[in-house]
């Protein structure tokens, strides 16, 4: 594993700066009852510098979301019945994956047997850079993947997807790299980010009161908005963990460990940014 290089800087915002110029994220996520994780994901995303924040999401939870993201753009899909994105919802991520910097797809969309099939669909037909998290990491993922994706599985599903249990850490994430030829982040303590060029490095920020629900979507989002500022896979990846960990350190300080919650993390990236800058 290589020393820590120096972090990547997000470039700064020109004079002349408007929403159109800084980057767009597509977001495709939520389900019916898992609307939070669609709205922490693009919320994150507008905090690390994305100028604007698309949501694919099912109709059935647009009251939902524009009640907790309301600065986010929405693409809805079905009538008010559909309660998750589907298969035949890929022509449309495909459509707008022209028009972004970058895609989330999987924080909250459920494991019905089509929205997994919409998974492999997807890596098929676009190669924007994309993080695919939560629900999307499924067993039945096809690999390779194309290389400006990002895996960001925890230790569990890093197990899933490999279909074996390796012998510690730094295996598993290689593993995974080889398996999948992308840019993986592999969550837990001591994250670790890897890419295809045989880069590894530790991240060094972070604390145990992480280890709470949306803590994942909030990361997803963070490396999707630094993409879409124009950082490649592996730097966004690094800087994101970076940030978001930083902001959970930041948090911790203001309310403790155990009562830490991920819309805390959202809080602090401005702060965690701030120090950076």
């Amino acid at each position: 594993m290589k020393p820590q290089s120096p972090l990547p800087a997000i470039p700064p915002r020109p004079r002349d700066a408007h929403k159109g110029t800084m980057g767009r994220v597509l977001l495709c996520a939520g389900s019916k009852g898992m609307a939070g994780a669609a709205a922490l994901a693009a919320e994150a995303s507008l905090r690390s510098g994305a100028g604007y924040a698309f949501v694919m999401a099912p109709t059935s939870i647009a009251a939902e979301l524009t009640a907790a993201t309301p600065s986010a753009v929405l693409r809805l899909c079905g009538n008010d019945s559909r309660s998750c994105l589907l298969l035949e919802d890929s022509p449309s991520i495909a459509e707008l994956s022209s028009q972004v910097q970058s895609i989330v797809l999987g924080p909250g969309v459920g494991r019905e047997p089509s929205t997994l099939q919409l998974v492999n669909q997807v890596a098929q037909e676009i190669t924007t850079p994309l993080v695919l998290d939560a629900d999307a990491l499924h067993p039945d993922l096809m690999y390779p993947l194309p290389q400006s994706w990002i895996i960001t599985p925890h230790a569990a599903e890093a197990n899933r997807l490999l279909g074996y249990q390796c012998d510690s850490r730094q295996q598993t994430c290689q593993a995974l790299v080889d398996k999948y030829s992308c840019v993986v982040l592999l969550k837990g303590a001591g994250t670790l980010i890897a890419s295809p060029k045989h880069e590894m490095l530790k991240n060094s920020t972070g604390n145990p009161g992480m280890a709470t629900a949306g803590s994942g979507d909030v990361l997803s989002g963070c490396i999707a908005g630094l993409l879409a500022r124009g950082l490649s896979s592996f730097d966004a990846t690094r800087l994101g963990a970076y940030l978001h960990g930083r902001a959970g350190d930041l948090a911790a300080q203001a309310v403790g460990e155990e009562s830490l919650i991920a819309p805390d993390l959202i809080n602090f990236l401005p702060t965690a940014i701030m120090e950076l800058n």
